[in-house]
């Protein structure tokens, strides 16, 4: 298990400021009792909410810098603006109000004729007070989640962005898929691989985080670069759904069944505790 430092107050940890479904939160302690010992660069290929670099970073133990990535190019723009320009992201976030008319009339604004501190703003905004938090574009690239309806929703949490500028500052932001890291990972970093989970079911499919989606072919593609970086020496880990089919790409990794709380069903009657697993390989697994 890695060697952790004191811990911050929490008043000034950094932490997710985006809302996103699946998010590691609540799993934290899981993965963080999976990790190597040491290790010296980190590698996140799919950014989300990116839950376990804040809270490797709130906990001083990445030495070796961090390689944050995703394909969503709204997505690796939000982070940067959030590291480079965060006072005029607060002042063009702060005066955004939890109101429909409003929700609606920004989220059909094009976001070509925005500035990248505004665009920014409008990602937050509408991640904020949308439904269940998701962040999903339709065949167009263009956001389509309804509003939320939330009673009094943090829209711009100060403390919590400024907080994630702090440790975001050095850190390599790069619009790329997860087979980049095949280039930029060495013997003794480490990766962690947090995808679009392989559906339970044929209805409950939520990858539409970006229009090309992300379906069989690309998790096979995934475990491939999983396998080739723990044969290279480096540090991988994983989480996905917990599946025949997940299981089957990994067998030949040590797999833990975890527990989680997922909300993203349309049925509240089918949220709750659902099985995931953490998947883990290389030198020391």
């Amino acid at each position: 298990m890695a060697r952790f430092s004191r811990q911050p107050d929490d008043t000034t940890r950094p932490r997710p400021f985006l809302k996103w479904a699946g998010g590691k939160g609540q799993l934290l302690a899981e993965l963080r009792s999976r990790l190597p010992a040491s290790f010296n660069a980190y590698h996140e290929p799919f950014l989300g909410g990116a839950a376990l670099f804040f809270e490797l970073s709130a906990r001083r133990c990445i030495p070796g810098g961090a390689f944050l990535s995703d394909l969503n190019p709204v997505l690796i723009e939000t982070y940067t603006v959030v590291r480079d320009d965060v006072e005029a992201l607060i002042e063009a976030l702060a005066p955004h109000p939890n109101r429909e008319d409003h929700f609606y009339a920004t989220r059909a604004l094009d976001p070509a004729t925005l500035t990248p501190v505004q665009r920014t703003a409008r990602v937050i905004y509408l991640n904020r007070t949308c439904y269940n938090g998701l962040y999903r574009e339709n065949s167009s690239g263009r956001f389509n989640v309804p509003f939320g309806r939330y009673a009094n929703p943090t829209i711009c949490d100060r403390a919590t962005l400024r907080a994630a500028s702090e440790v975001l500052k050095g850190v390599d932001l790069s619009q790329a898929d997860f087979q980049a890291t095949l280039a930029r990972a060495a013997p003794g970093d480490l990766v962690y691989f947090d995808p679009p989970y392989q559906p339970v079911s044929a209805t409950s499919s939520f990858t539409a985080y970006h229009r090309d989606g992300f379906g069989e072919d690309r998790q096979v593609a995934l475990r491939t670069a999983f396998a080739t970086l723990a044969a290279r020496g480096v540090h991988v880990m994983l989480s996905n759904s917990d599946t025949p089919f997940v299981r089957r790409l990994y067998a030949d990794f040590r797999i833990d069944s975890v527990r989680a709380n997922r909300a993203i069903n349309s049925r509240a009657d089918r949220r709750g505790a659902v099985g995931e697993v953490i998947v883990v390989g290389g030198p020391t697994a």
